[in-house]
């Protein structure tokens, strides 16, 4: 394997408690040595002056569609957009058809990815099968099989009992459950976020209280089981607030918030129409504000893209309850995360890092997120000034769906690195 010799960044590890002008050597897969003006051969030299070298970044709640949807998304082109993010390891989730439900198929995705030797992949198994939330999947064999997390994504988990024996189960086996909080009896069949926006579009509104309930009750049974609790996309103020209360309680509580949930409002739809639908939909400016303080307070612990491809012919369809929800963020997210937080003051590379790397893999349960001699060498090279326009038709991703085409952001991957291979570069 070839050897690496990374020179000039500016290395920043939270966990490992570094932040200066070093260079790094990989060999084999395996950092080997940082420190400052490091010479000696290597097979190739990155000139990292003007960017930061952090570890890599991880995205903890992806949808690839395959199997099943592979019209919108592959595993092949979802880890290649993953990359082109400069993520070094994404978790899938679970609704596919079939439903990521038994070992061996949580065995196929994972070999799946590794043939194709792009970014890592950790597969999310679903809590009940079919996630259709009536009898529990086999936990213990799953976590044997790989799953790094249990979630029903794309629907919440159906009862409270349910939630409980998962908690229970997955307690006992140290992964959390990670939950789309969503009372269906509320969000019924609306469509974007209630208020003056679907007023005037015509169409039925998903209030914030369809989130905040579920996740009053998912905070309920986690403190009563002493379970880890994973609370996906999270984008109401109360739901937020009820988090941070949790915390200080000492309940064992997670929680991530995505890029457009922390960029975007309900007016979004006015303009980008079917790709600005989401579950759960672009909120209030209260409430983005809200979730913004919570990114700077540290009550939010990762920042997860829920990339959600969907082809073209099916964001077509009308806004009512035809069109899916979801959109693509893999390409855009660390781009929108320093131009919306960093580059405004709200957080520090330094934390921002942390939202990327560290975090989202503690989350999960995995030894990356760091730089430290003898760790897997995962790099994530990033220019955090440099200006760039995204356009979607240029994107890595099968799908197009993405509310941020043409817009210029600051900062993006310029290498990313995954067990001591270049798997990706941008002029470097």
């Amino acid at each position: 394997m070839a050897s690496i010799l990374i020179k000039g960044g500016r290395v920043l590890s939270p966990e490992d408690q570094l932040d200066g002008e070093l260079d790094v050597r990989v060999e084999d897969g395996v950092i080997r040595e940082i420190a400052p003006n490091l010479g000696g051969a290597a097979d190739e030299t990155l000139d990292a002056r003007g960017n930061v070298v952090a570890p890599g970044f991880v995205d903890i709640h992806v949808h690839f569609r395959e199997p099943g949807g592979e019209i919108s998304e592959t595993l092949e082109t979802g880890l290649a957009a993953a990359v082109a993010g400069g993520f070094t390891a994404v978790s899938t989730m679970p609704n596919t058809k079939p439903v990521i439900d038994r070992p061996e198929l949580v065995r196929a995705q994972i070999e799946k990815a590794r043939s194709l030797g792009l970014a890592r992949l950790f597969p999310v198994a679903a809590v009940s099968m079919a996630s259709q939330g009536e009898s529990l999947t086999d936990v213990a064999a799953l976590v044997a099989a790989g799953a790094a997390a249990f979630s029903d994504d794309g629907r919440p988990v159906k009862t409270a009992g349910l939630l409980r024996r998962a908690l229970e189960r997955t307690r006992d086996l140290g992964v959390p459950v990670s939950d789309h909080c969503e009372d269906p009896s509320l969000s019924g069949a609306g469509v974007i976020n209630e208020g003056p926006v679907a007023v005037k579009l015509g169409v039925r509104g998903i209030p914030g209280s369809s989130e905040d309930v579920c996740v009053a009750r998912d905070l309920v049974m986690a403190e009563a089981t002493g379970g880890r609790l994973h609370i996906m996309h999270l984008s109401t103020a109360r739901a937020l607030d009820m988090v941070r209360q949790a915390k200080r309680r000492g309940v064992r509580v997670t929680c991530e918030v995505t890029p457009h949930h922390f960029t975007l409002t309900d007016e979004a739809v006015l303009t980008h129409g079917t790709n600005a639908k989401v579950n759960p939909p672009l909120r209030s400016a209260a409430d983005v504000e809200a979730i913004r303080a919570g990114i700077a307070d540290g009550t939010v612990d990762a920042i997860a893209t829920d990339h959600a491809p969907h082809a073209p012919e099916l964001k077509a369809k009308p806004l009512g309850t035809e069109a899916p929800s979801g959109v693509i963020g893999l390409e855009t997210a660390p781009g929108l995360a320093l131009t919306e937080l960093v580059h405004t003051g709200l957080i520090s590379l330094w934390h921002l890092v942390s939202l990327l790397s560290a975090n989202p893999a503690r989350i999960i349960g995995q030894p990356l997120g760091r730089l430290q001699v003898g760790g897997a060498a995962d790099v994530t090279i990033f220019n955090p000034d440099l200006e760039w326009t995204y356009h979607v038709a240029e994107g890595r991703s099968k799908s197009r769906n993405s509310p941020f085409d043409g817009r210029t952001f600051r900062g993006a991957a310029t290498a990313t690195i995954v067990a001591g291979r270049i798997v990706y570069r941008r002029g470097m």
